[in-house]
């Protein structure tokens, strides 16, 4: 439920508990209205998913988590050694991100690492440890290319031969097997399984990706995104997943919804935009998610801020002058920034960077969010 249902289920209440104070005439009748629940994508929902959605509901109305790719699987100058798990963004606060995003790329085929070198057994552990820590995941996946086995930047035709009745349709379900037995894996210490944002085929707005933009259409990939839920859900038997889609960047609405595959496949709603120096990224965030907050609350979705940040976080105080102004008083559920591989392609501070001042002031804002301000939510 959106804050403004929550609004409107409270005056309803109210306007009933008013009228039955009222003495009734005995041809007099009461007409009670009940609020429409969740329509999840997954009507098997697991209960600890639907949980998930309801604190994320929470958090929307409190103010906006923050999450780090790989936050406890390496970061500048070290890698995962033991448990409990460390990180980059602790280090330097004290505090986990409220959010660690983890990826699936390379798992279809067959490899004990991921296209970032994080082993996958490693990966369900922290995956495990961050939900008993009370922690969101987010999960992605680069799918290599089934058609010619090219990585997921390749621009090749290719969805067209994945949907039903396509020369490689059996692959492509094959990967997506593969995928649904890590899913089914993750198990906390009760034997429940672990709830996660899953957001497979991002950012296809854009050409980068062979799912995206110029290498497909919109109906085909429409498709495509509504297939692939369909086999986790309804083949694979994997109902703890709420997902996620998300665009880059845009200007319109129109734009926005060009690949939306309905409402029946959607969970959440969000965005992925970077700051890539141009001084317009501020403008850029405010008008893009104020135009996804529209198309939210027109649909009763949550939405969020999926992929951000600026590559070595450039100026130092970005996280206060630029990240914080374009998010504050979104709606927002959550931002989230990518990795820190190596000193030259990080998003989140590392203990010595100049960077560190600033995001304790970041983090220290009230309506930011980390793992100690979500975790009994």
């Amino acid at each position: 439920m959106q804050q403004k249902n929550l609004r409107n289920i409270s005056i309803v209440f109210i306007a009933v508990l008013m009228f039955s104070c009222k003495p009734k005439k005995a041809d007099e009748t009461v007409e009670v209205i009940e609020e429409n629940p969740i329509q999840f994508v997954d009507k098997d929902l697991t209960q600890e998913t639907k949980q998930l959605r309801n604190k994320l509901e929470v958090i929307a109305s409190k103010g906006i988590a923050f999450g780090h790719q790989d936050a406890t699987a390496y970061g500048i100058g070290w890698k995962h050694s033991g448990f409990p798990s460390d990180s980059d963004v602790k280090k330097v606060t004290g505090d986990f991100p409220a959010m660690f995003g983890f990826e699936l790329g390379d798992l279809e085929l067959g490899k004990a690492t991921n296209l970032d070198s994080v082993n996958f057994d490693l990966m369900k552990k922290l995956i495990i440890e961050a939900d008993k820590m009370g922690g969101l995941i987010s999960v992605s996946w680069h799918m290599n290319n089934p058609v010619n086995g090219n990585n997921s930047w390749d621009k090749t035709e290719t969805i067209s031969k994945l949907l039903k009745g396509g020369t490689h349709r059996d692959k492509f379900e094959n990967y997506v097997s593969k995928v649904a037995d890590f899913f089914l894996d993750l198990k906390d210490e009760d034997g429940n399984l672990v709830p996660v944002i899953f957001r497979p085929w991002h950012e296809m707005s854009g050409s980068w990706f062979w799912w995206g933009g110029e290498n497909t259409t919109h109906e085909q990939y429409k498709q495509f995104f509504r297939e692939t839920v369909e086999l986790f859900r309804d083949r694979y038997n994997v109902h703890n997943l709420l997902y996620v889609y998300s665009p880059d960047k845009i200007q319109t609405e129109e734009e926005y919804m060009a690949y939306y595959p309905g409402d029946e496949y959607a969970d959440i709603i969000g965005i992925d935009i970077y700051d890539f120096g141009d001084g317009k990224h501020i403008e850029r965030v405010q008008n893009s998610l104020a135009i996804v907050k529209k198309v939210a609350d027109e649909k009763g979705k949550l939405f969020a801020f999926t992929e951000t940040g600026r590559e070595k976080i450039n100026p130092s105080n970005w996280y206060t002058s630029v990240a914080y102004p374009g998010i504050k008083n979104s709606g927002a559920a959550y931002m989230f920034v990518w990795r820190n591989a190596n000193l030259g392609h990080f998003y989140a501070p590392y203990p010595g960077h100049e960077s560190v001042e600033d995001f304790i002031e970041f983090k220290n804002k009230p309506d930011i969010l980390f793992l100690e301000d979500i975790k009994g939510l």
